[in-house]
């Protein structure tokens, strides 16, 4: 297994591990607090997606000499 692999896997828990307990200790309920451990990671997945197209029209502007950096993030 690579070495990418295993620190994906192991930050994975980690992170699982944290919202797990930061829930249970905000709710006292089990079962709640492992439904926002799951539901959780899937949703910052989908907001790290965004993010990334955000920063790669940001670069793809900030490549075009013509073109205000700003703008790709905050089209008029």
């Amino acid at each position: 297994m690579s070495r990418d692999i295993i620190k994906t896997l192991t930050y994975l828990s980690v992170h699982l591990t944290v919202g797990f307990t930061v829930a249970y200790v905000m709710t006292g309920s089990l079962a709640l607090a492992g439904g926002i451990a799951l539901v959780e990671p899937c949703i910052n997945a989908i907001a790290f997606w965004f993010h990334e197209r955000a920063w790669k029209r940001f670069d793809a502007a900030s490549a075009n000499p013509g073109t205000r950096a700003i703008h790709a993030l905050h089209p008029a």
